[in-house]
């Protein structure tokens, strides 16, 4: 299947503002594009390209005083098959994990791990380790967090999701990357693009985020906040948690006056 994907975000600012926007999709998926990924600006102005210390595409650019947007559009080919699972799939010991996993299992900016810890190993301590214990923990997010956008909180972390049980996607997907973190096992945040692709429209478009978790020797998609595997996943950005991957790192205020994501399939 053909998937158009993009967005439209304007913001407003006092004066000449330095911003750094993770808005580009990953290096992986490039080979699958079938209209390239084009992005403008209004007014023009110029941006430069760099990889993050997680392989993500960051584009910088000075926003003008006033009213600004910015776009971007593609198309991509998608197999059309739900995420893969492995229920075989076992956890691995850390003494035999790939160097580059290690950073996932530490506490973080909004998985404080150190205060999650007794709550993780009284839960699924003493579940079987494997596929099926992560599971049990994205079930468990599932349950315990009610979604509301009225009570999104950018500060919000994974003990405090546990606390309130609302939040968005991002507070789902801290709250299960924290808890398998405290049980030793790899898992990172991601963020990207999922339309209502055989499932009901589920309202207004954003973007969404979800977990990868490191089981049986490779990365697997894991997502707390829909519990089920989805069709057309297109990754944008990855790192320890929310804070790695902001879609607009502003280094100056502004006020945000317009957004708009597409994702869906095109008929035909």
């Amino acid at each position: 299947m053909l998937i158009r994907f993009g967005y439209e975000i304007s913001v407003n600012c006092a004066g000449d503002t330095p911003m750094n926007c993770l808005l580009d999709i990953r290096d992986e998926h490039r080979p699958q594009l079938r209209s390239a990924e084009v992005v403008t600006t209004e007014p023009e102005v110029p941006m430069a390209l760099h990889r993050d210390m997680f392989g993500n595409i960051c584009r910088r650019l000075v926003v003008p005083a006033g009213d600004f947007t910015i776009r971007g559009d593609g198309v991509i080919e998608d197999p059309g098959h739900p995420d893969p699972e492995d229920l075989t799939a076992e956890e691995v010991p850390v003494a035999r994990l790939p160097d580059e996993t290690l950073p996932f299992l530490l506490g973080s900016r909004y998985c404080e791990t150190d205060r999650i810890s007794q709550i993780a190993w009284d839960l699924f301590g003493g579940l079987a380790p494997g596929w099926g214990r992560v599971q049990a923990i994205s079930d468990f997010a599932h349950r315990h967090i009610r979604f509301d956008y009225a009570n999104a909180s950018s500060t919000r972390t994974a003990y405090e999701a546990w606390e309130d049980g609302t939040g968005v996607c991002r507070d789902f997907t801290h709250l299960a990357i924290a808890l398998c973190r405290a049980l030793n096992i790899p898992a990172r945040y991601v963020n990207g693009y999922l339309g209502d692709i055989g499932v009901p429209p589920g309202g207004p478009m954003d973007f969404c985020a979800w977990m990868e978790v490191y089981l049986g020797g490779r990365w697997h998609t894991f997502d707390p906040r829909n519990n089920q595997r989805r069709i057309g996943r297109i990754t944008v950005a990855r790192g320890r948690d929310a804070a790695d991957v902001a879609l607009i790192h502003s280094f100056g205020p502004h006020t945000l006056t317009h957004f708009f994501v597409r994702c869906e399939e095109l008929e035909g």
